[in-house]
Formats: structure tokens, C-alpha cells, sequence
């Protein structure tokens, strides 16, 4: 799930919904036919190695799409289902494919809030929460789950979902980022699920780290990978600084902030932008240099914290 930004994302992704498609040795890709303004031309799923194989992020409640996933695997074991995160284009699928080749679950865990003072929220993110999704193992950053020619090592990348992992598969320099890293557009950071905090960290650890290609939850795949996460980190610092710059001539609601900030927007996307100026105004908050009434809320009221 994604926002439309003023940045130079790579739209070129040509992929049929439902055609398996062999992008590199050992990695295979499948597009599910769930396109929107936030899921792009839809959800890829992946499948990893050969003759006894994982598959990635099994994808929404779509048994149109659970048949071209085993279709693509006919003939081969599935010993493994990996799942990025919990939105509900990503995860509900995982239940027809585990009933079809008893595969293991694994995944960083349930679905829960970013915040502690989120949990009985009843907002919902854009693209919804699988709440019921539940895995079979769950797995702690630098966990490795290993198969018949592969080995994929568990990288936790909260900010999207609280529960967000990426898999990268370290021989090949090459991991699968799930939703926090996308060419296509921007992740969106969006209570209660997103944390822009932890966000930003989690780009920061990926820049540390050696994987070079990256294969998303939307879109192409995105090459010198490292620097174009380098990139995300500035556009989203520049992202702060225009917040900042706009509450500096005066208090601002959210939806203020959002047409100063967002110029062109696509109207389908204002509420999701506005969440995740809410996700920046909450870090702001906490740091000191923003002030509100109470806690930071989507229909809040926001000016420049005093100075000391």
C-alpha cells in the first residue's frame, strides 16, 4: 500500500495478473489481479527455489489468485510460506495455500498497533488489517529459515505494520521487502499500524546491510537498492521539513498541511496522506518541536512547540 508522490519512481511493470514469471534464478513472481491506488497494478507473490519451494507473501483473499500460485508450483513441494506483514493484500491468502500443501507459517507475528494507545483503536489502515492471520513460527530479526537451495534470513523493517519483516536472501544479495521498500511509490506510514520513528529506523538498518536488488510487494523490481533507500530517507527528512516549514506561518490541521504539501495529489489518496502527516506530526510531537492539545490525532490542531 502505497502513497503517489513527486519523486522518481520506476512505473514500468508490465507483469499479466496470474502468469508466473522467472525474474532471476530461483525466483519466480506471480501478480494478483487486486489493483488500486495504494496496491498499484496489484500484490506480487514470490516463489523461491525449486522442486521443494517457498512462497512469499501469498497475497488478499483471492482464490483466483491462490489457483495461479499452485498452478506455478505443480509437481513441487511447498515446504514454506513466508509473510512480510498483515494487511489484508498480503496475508489472507495464506490460509488456502497452507490447506492445499501443509506448509509451514512463518512470519514476525499477529497483526497489532504501532502504538500502545492504539490497541483498541478502531481506525483502519487503507488496504485493512488480516487480523485473523496467525503464523506457525514466529520469527526474531536475523532468524534464518532455510530450505532445498535457499536460505532466507528474517530482517525486521517495522514502520508500515509494527510486524513488517523483510527476507533476504544473502548469497544472492537480494531481498524482499515486502511494502517498506517500493520503486513504484513511497510506503505508506500510517497510524495505528505505521510508526514514523520506527520507519526511519528501519530504512537506516537496511542501509547498513549488503542486498543490492530488492523485490517488492508492488511493482518492479528495484536495483542499487541501497541508494535509492538513501533516497527515501532524504524525501521523507524533506517530507518533515515541509511540515515544519508550513507550521512555521502559523497553527495547521492536518488537512491544511495536506494541500500545502501535496500539490496534485490524486483525491483517492488525501486520506492516506493525511495519515501519514499524522505519522510525522506524532515523531514531531514526541521530539519536542511540535506541540498539540493531548496526544496527536488525525483531527488535531498543530503549531510550532515554544521555545525553551
Amino acid at each position: 500500500m502505497s502513497e503517489n508522490d513527486d519523486v522518481p519512481f520506476n512505473r514500468n511493470f508490465s507483469l499479466t495478473p496470474g502468469v508466473v514469471e522467472q525474474v532471476r534464478p530461483g525466483v519466480r513472481r506471480i501478480l494478483c489481479n487486486n489493483p488500486s491506488p495504494f496496491t498499484f497494478t496489484g500484490t506480487v507473490s514470490y516463489i523461491v527455489g525449486s522442486g521443494k519451494v517457498a512462497i512469499i507473501d501469498p497475497g488478499p483473499d483471492d482464490e483466483a489468485h491462490a489457483a495461479a500460485l499452485l498452478d506455478a508450483v505443480r509437481g513441487e513441494t511447498v515446504t514454506h510460506i513466508l509473510v512480510t506483514h498483515t494487511h489484508r493484500d498480503h496475508s489472507p491468502n495464506t490460509a488456502r495455500i497452507k490447506a492445499a500443501t501443509g506448509a509451514t507459517v512463518y512470519a514476525e507475528g499477529p497483526h497489532r498497533a504501532s502504538r500502545q494507545r492504539y490497541e483498541n483503536d478502531e481506525i483502519r489502515s487503507e488496504s485493512g488489517a488480516d487480523r485473523e492471520f496467525k503464523p506457525d513460527v514466529q520469527v526474531r530479526d536475523g532468524d534464518t529459515i532455510e530450505g532445498s537451495g535457499w536460505a532466507l534470513q528474517a530482517v525486521t523493517t517495522a514502520g508500515h505494520t509494527a510486524n513488517h519483516t523483510a527476507f533476504a536472501w544473502r548469497e544472492r544479495k537480494t531481498l524482499f521487502a515486502g511494502d517498506h521498500v517500493m520503486g513504484w511509490s513511497t510506503s505508506i506510514v500510517a497510524p495505528p499500524d505505521g510508526s514514523m520513528p520506527d520507519y526511519m529506523a528501519s530504512l537506516e538498518k537496511l542501509t547498513a546491510r549488503t542486498e543490492d536488488l530488492y523485490f517488492s510487494g508492488h511493482g518492479p523490481e528495484i536495483l542499487d537498492a541501497r541508494r535509492y533507500v538513501s533516497f527515501l530517507i532524504r524525501h521523507r527528512q524533506a517530507r518533515e521539513a515541509s511540515i515544519l516549514h508550513r507550521l512555521a506561518k502559523g497553527e495547521a490541521d492536518i488537512p491544511t498541511l495536506v494541500r500545502a504539501i501535496y500539490i496534485g495529489i490524486d483525491p483517492r489518496l488525501t486520506g492516506a496522506a493525511g495519515y501519514s502527516v499524522l505519522a510525522h506530526l506524532e515523531d514531531l510531537v514526541a521530539r519536542g518541536i511540535v506541540a498539540t492539545e493531548g496526544d496527536p490525532v488525525i483531527g488535531g490542531m498543530y503549531r510550532m512547540a515554544a521555545a525553551s
